[in-house]
Parts: C-alpha cells; structure tokens; sequence
C-alpha cells in the first residue's frame, strides 16, 4: 500500500465512513499555538485534545509545529498539509481518526524566520513543548547548563527568548509556555532554566517574563510507540490512502494541567484534560510508578534479550521485579490526591504495559537513561530513605542500567554516554557505585547511596 495515493486534502474524502474527521473549517483557523518538539507524542496528544476542542465550538487555536533539528516529520506531513491519523489499537481492534489541528510545519534551522514571526504574532497565546528530558539541557544537579545551551545553539531557549523580546517590544503581550516532557515540577523547572539564560543573556527580560508570562506545570500520558513501516502499510491498508506521518496509540490518553493561564487557551477539558490547582500528585505517581517501571522494564527486558514492553512484562522473572518497584516502592514514596487510587492505577498501567497489540520497543524508553533515573528511581530511593524504607527492586533495576552504561548489550544512547563509560573505565566495577552515588558521585545531587545500598548495588552488580 506504500504506493497508494497520499493523504491530502484533496483526497480525504475517500476515507471510509468510519474514519473520525475534524468538525470545524481548517482553513478558517488561525494559529494560536506553536508546538516544539514535532514528534509523534505531540501529535497522539496534545493536538488530539486541541483537535477535539475545535471540533466543540473553539477557534483559533490551529498549531504551527516545529522540529528543532531533524525535518523528517515535517517532511512526511508538508505533503499532506499537515493532515494525518491517529489508530488506537487495543486487543478489542482499532478505532481511527483524522487530525486537522496542525496547520503548518516548520524546522527551525531552515525556516527560523518564519518560527521568529509566528512566536512573535499576537494571535499566538500558547508554546507547547515536548522536547523531551534532554531538550531543557539541565546538569546532574538540575541546574541549567549554560555551557551546553551554548554550545547546542537553536535550543528552545533561544527560540524563546528571542520571541519574549519580539513581543515585549511590539507590544503583543505575554506568552502560556506549557511543557509537556517528563520532567518533575516541569512548568517551574522550564520557568528557572528560560530565567537563567535570560539573566545570561538579556537580564532586563526576565523581569518582563516573570510578569506577563505563564509556565503551567502538567502531567501527560499515553503511550506512543515509534512508528514502523508495518504499522504505516497496516493504517494504509485501513484508510485506502498512504499517510507517511500516521500515528499508533493506545485508547487511553490523560492530561493533568495546573490551571494558570497568562493567556486564552482551548478547552482542553472537553477531550478529557483535568485542570486542577496543584498537579505534583499526578505528575509524580506517573514520573515514578509508571516512567520509573517503564525504564526498569526495558533495562531488564533488554538485558534478557526482549524487544518490547509487553514481552518484558510477561516475562515472571522481571514482574517479580517491576511489581514490587512500582506498586511497594514507588506508591509508598507517594502522597496522593483525595481522588487518586494508587492501587487501581497499577492495575491500569500493568493492563497496558501487556497491550499486545501495541508493540512499544524497549531500546526507545532505554534511551537518555541519565536524564530519566533522577525523577523516575532516583527521587523514590530519596523519599522512602527519609521514611527509613529500602529498595530492593529499584536497586536491581538501577543495577541493571549500570550495566547498559558500561556498554553490555544494547546501544547506548544517552548525551551522557561518553561521560558514563569513561567513569567505568576510570573506576572499575569496585568503585562505579561511589561514583555514580557516593557522596561526590555524579548523581549524588539527587540521591547519595548509604552503605547498605552501596553494598546491594554492588552486590547486584556482581551478580549480573
């Protein structure tokens, strides 16, 4: 089917009845959001809920989305004017629907003009960001890195910064910034890094920014695999059409936003977005129940010769580790909303980690791993060792991506892979914990490893 005709607008008319459309005129939108960070997240996600807010009435919120390196997406989606499918696959079958919220692509080295008006354009209200952990450029300790921002170039601080003095200038007033990544307290951590490079860069600006600008905290979650040419032909197959940019998903989608807003926004909530006043319990039980089993299933599944999710979860020698992790060690480290069930939310994510129609490859969730343990095992060993709690299954998983570091197996494919190799080659086995988590170990910023657990590690080490 890759040699079917493209989806378009001039062919979206023979999609089969029982493929979902947009209910709003998409040329009449204007542009009230720009999204950086155009990956396949974003668009199963937020420009599903913005889609469906349209769709109720809401206008003017059409996306600019924008890759700040590679033009792969925007490739994929300029041939369809930016239209695309989204499939949620479940063991009960498939449910398809078309997508119209973006309107326009861009890729910020080769169009930075263009990304500089819409940033700067009073119509737009809205930056949403999924750039993923990597993307805020933060060291081990959190803090911005300032050395590395610089030396990046066209980082979202950048791209931010210079739209913050475009606006303050034309008079076009302040901006919501909303991160969408998995970092903890992601609004506030994406307010100090952009006020740092401000103070860097244009001090007079933050000021500005701290007055007229919003940086919501949310939680996101659904899963989305990267896409493979199977799941292109399979989609092809169902809609008659080839769509390069299609998108596979589960039904499950959740959006937890803290309600503070510097500017008009969609009604988000009509799709399903909670807004609510403090997100930190949501955000965390996510970040540490289900990120932080995420990693521990694809560094163990990966080290016992797995290639998906649901593959490692099935497996009872790494369930007997992932089980007690999220449901003993994690939910303890957690103080939970009134309306949250911890144990019912296990229950959830174990259904959806075995989704066999759902094939979530365990090399992607195993990438950047030094960006992803501080928040997703790294703040649960820190609260529960302030509670006099051990953790056992988290100390085998972290083990287990000590190993992946050193380069037994798979790739590594971490911005600090370097670093983390010539630790272990500068250490040796006998003393990587204490480099890594002794007290002046490059972690030890979020949690510092005490004899009993600096005796598991290695202890665990040996055994591997």
């Amino acid at each position: 089917m890759s040699g079917a005709e493209r989806l378009s607008p001039a062919t979206a008319d023979r999609l089969p009845d029982s493929i979902e459309r947009p209910g709003y005129d998409r040329a009449a939108q204007r542009t009230g959001i720009v999204h950086l960070g155009l990956g396949a997240f974003h668009r199963a996600h937020q420009a599903v809920y913005t889609d469906a807010a349209m769709s109720a009435g809401d206008r003017d919120f059409a996306i600019t989305g924008v890759s700040l390196r590679s033009p792969a997406v925007a490739e994929a989606l300029l041939p369809q004017d930016a239209l695309y499918t989204v499939t949620q696959r479940s063991a009960a079958g498939e449910r398809i629907a078309l997508v119209g919220a973006l309107r326009e692509m861009l890729v910020a080295p080769r169009d930075g003009e263009r990304l500089r008006a819409v940033l700067a354009a009073p119509g737009t209200s809205i930056v949403t960001l999924t750039v993923t952990e990597k993307g805020y450029h933060r060291g081990p300790d959190g803090a911005l890195d300032l050395a590395s921002v610089e030396a990046a170039g066209g980082t979202i601080y950048h791209h931010l910064a210079r739209a913050l003095a475009d606006r303050r200038q034309s008079g076009a007033g302040g901006l919501t910034l909303v991160s969408c990544d998995n970092l903890a307290h992601n609004g506030a951590a994406l307010a100090t890094s952009l006020g740092a490079w401000l103070d860097r860069t244009d001090p007079g600006l933050r000021a500005w920014f701290e007055a007229e600008c919003a940086c919501p905290s949310t939680m996101v979650d659904r899963i989305v695999p990267a896409a493979r040419d199977a799941d292109l032909e399979r989609t092809a197959a169902a809609i008659g059409l080839y769509d390069a940019a299609a998108v596979t998903t589960e039904p499950f989608m959740q959006w937890v936003i803290e309600d503070r807003f510097a500017t008009r926004r969609p009604r988000w909530e009509l799709a399903g977005a909670q807004l609510v006043a403090d997100v930190a319990p949501y955000e965390f039980a996510k970040l540490r129940m289900l990120n932080g089993a995420h990693s521990a299933l694809a560094y163990l599944g990966l080290e016992r010769g797995h290639q998906f999710v649901h593959q490692a979860v099935g497996d009872p020698t790494i369930r007997a580790i992932v089980e007690p992790l999220m449901r003993d060690e994690a939910a303890a480290s957690l103080t939970p909303a009134p309306e949250q069930d911890l144990g019912a939310y296990a229950d959830a994510l174990f259904a959806r980690f075995a989704n066999p129609a759902l094939p979530h490859s365990l090399i992607q969730i195993a990438m950047d791993g030094s960006q992803k343990i501080p928040q997703r095992w790294l703040a649960t060993l820190r609260a529960n060792a302030a509670e006099g709690r051990r953790c056992p299954a988290i100390l085998t998983a972290l083990a287990t991506w000590l190993r992946h570091v050193r380069g037994d197996g798979a790739p590594v494919n971490d911005p600090m892979a370097e670093r983390l190799a010539a630790l272990w080659r500068e250490v040796g086995e006998g003393g990587v914990v204490s480099a890594f988590f002794g007290e002046r170990g490059l972690f030890a910023d979020h949690w510092q490893a005490d004899a009993e657990d600096r005796a598991a590690l290695d202890a665990r080490l040996r055994e591997g």
